[in-house]
């Protein structure tokens, strides 16, 4: 799967590539997810188990700021609108988006930037655990030799 890396250190290039190749894979099954045959559950669960992984393939190391939250969100949002699809609105009788505090309330599960947020503190921990004679202990706490 691969991570990119710049000699900066940022970090838009790598979530940049991976909503990417999520893009992709979504379109791969494009028919799937907009096939009124597979309930609604059982889409979240495609999801959460084929697109969600491809997208946060080593987000334990990104570290988001407010401008590079908002990718993954929309990204999440996108897909969610995709598997719950347009509501009839019943006072218009128009068909609608939902917007995105519904799709917060439709969907149960935590969001993608919290996922990557404890999936970052999980990380941190184990590192701890190493020890202080390790380099990526040292990196953590900001310990370098020399």
């Amino acid at each position: 799967m691969g991570t990119t890396s710049t000699n900066q250190n940022a970090i838009q290039e790598e979530i940049k590539s991976r909503l990417k190749s999520g893009n992709a894979c979504c379109h791969s099954v494009k028919n799937l997810l907009s096939s009124r045959l597979l309930s609604e559950n059982l889409m979240i669960k495609i999801y959460g188990t084929i697109f969600l992984p491809v997208v946060l393939y080593g987000c334990k190391t990104w570290s988001l700021t407010l401008r590079e939250e908002r990718r993954p969100r929309v990204f999440e949002n996108r897909m969610l609108r995709r598997i719950f699809g347009p509501q009839r609105d019943e006072v218009k009788r128009e068909w609608r988006k939902l917007v995105n505090e519904e799709l917060n309330d439709l969907y149960s599960s935590p969001s993608i930037v919290r996922v990557i947020k404890s999936r970052r503190m999980l990380w941190a921990e184990y590192v701890a655990r190493m020890g202080e004679r390790t380099g990526v202990y040292k990196v953590l706490v900001g310990k370098s030799d020399g």
